[in-house]
């Protein structure tokens, strides 16, 4: 299935990566948007909001980030591929409904443009300190999909991406940018509509009387359909059986919640997207994602120059994290280097899938800025001895 062809502004465009990510969802399919405004997102809702007239799409500005999410997800059961926006204290507001999403298998899409924390913090200036808070920010046992732009060219790439992992794996699905690539101005190439590969939800078409919005299919991922269409079903966000409706016991309890996290956790290696250069035979291997990513570049070239042994990977998707790839490396490795806008996130991944194999450096940032690639350079040679 490609895009719809009014939804894609195609041509070379001159965007910040919060309208960019507005463009990718357009070219999603996304024409349903409840949000609030918040810095350094607010790009994102009003370029949806001045583009929605033109696609047939739906803009609700709600009254708080609650009833944002809360409005995407009945967006969703209503047919339509929704999404929401927002930063920082937003977020913390989301996750009780982000829960609900995750339970009522809600293919839907939240764009989280970080700046500094906690509490209100730096509205205006980037942080990477909800990276956690995206994997665990909700309560229960559950699973998350989660991608990184760097530029404003993925945020319009990973934008739509996020929208085909949320219908292909029927989960609310994160796109964590910062506020360096929501406000950093680039070149964006969107291309025509049929280049553009959109993965379509999974309906159901058989006879009313014998749906069940909670019956998996053999990849564990259950069929849906449209609230007003005749259906009779009941969608909860209670531990609940095949047919949606409660039942309050461990044994439906196990069979619910194993298959929400099975059917990430089996497809690991397909949800998985990482950008490799230089890690084979490496000493040292820096790990990074977002604008992290791009001030790691300088570093990783000075060390090279150097005759340092350093290779670079870069986390696309960050939820799930890819930890057999970590595991592999290792084993072959010194040290793993893991600057972040933070006092320590994924670090602790780094090392917990490292299991003493390899070093895990980290190289923290408060936020308000980017690193200094100097600081990079130090802990690479320093790993490297």
């Amino acid at each position: 299935m490609t895009a719809d062809p009014k939804g894609v502004l195609t041509g070379e465009h001159y965007l910040d990566g919060d309208h960019a990510a507005a463009e990718g969802a357009l070219a999603a399919g996304c024409r349903f948007f409840a949000g609030y405004p918040i810095t350094p997102s607010t790009e994102v809702a009003e370029r949806i909001a001045a583009r929605f007239p033109r696609v047939g799409g739906v803009f609700v500005q709600m009254e708080d980030e609650l009833g944002s999410m809360a409005a995407i997800l009945g967006g969703a059961w209503a047919g339509a591929k929704s999404m929401t926006v927002t930063s920082g204290p937003g977020f913390s507001l989301m996750m009780e409904n982000l829960g609900l999403g995750v339970m009522m298998e809600v293919p839907t899409v939240l764009v989280n443009v970080q700046r500094g924390g906690p509490s209100t913090g730096l509205p205006t200036l980037p942080g990477q300190a909800d990276i956690m808070q995206a994997r665990w920010g909700s309560h229960g046992d559950y699973e998350i999909i989660a991608v990184s732009p760097s530029s404003p060219q993925e945020a319009f790439d990973h934008t739509i991406m996020a929208f085909n992992f949320a219908e292909k794996y029927r989960v609310p699905t994160m796109v964590m940018m910062d506020e360096c690539v929501g406000h950093m101005t680039e070149k964006v190439v969107i291309p025509e509509a049929e280049e553009i590969e959109i993965v379509p939800r999974k309906m159901y078409d058989g006879p009313k009387t014998e749906y069940l919005p909670y019956e998996p299919d053999e990849d564990m991922v259950p069929w849906m359909v449209r609230a007003g269409d005749g259906y009779r079903f009941h969608t909860t966000g209670l531990t609940h059986d095949e047919k949606g409706y409660p039942v309050m016991n461990s044994k439906c309890q196990e069979k619910c919640v194993h298959r929400l996290v099975d059917k990430i956790r089996s497809r690991i290696d397909e949800i998985v997207v990482l950008e490799e250069d230089g890690v084979e035979g490496a000493d040292v291997v820096v790990v990074s994602y977002g604008i992290t990513s791009r001030v790691t570049v300088p570093a990783v070239e000075r060390a090279r120059k150097d005759g340092i042994n350093v290779g670079s990977l870069r986390l696309v998707t960050i939820w799930p994290f890819p930890e057999n790839r970590i595991r592999e490396l290792s084993r072959k490795i010194k040290t793993f280097i893991v600057p972040e806008i933070n006092y320590g996130q994924l670090c602790y991944e780094v090392e917990r899938c490292a299991a003493g194999n390899a070093e895990t450096v980290l190289v923290p940032h408060g936020g308000g800025w980017v690193h200094d690639p100097g600081d990079i350079y130090d802990a690479i040679k320093k790993g490297a001895k």
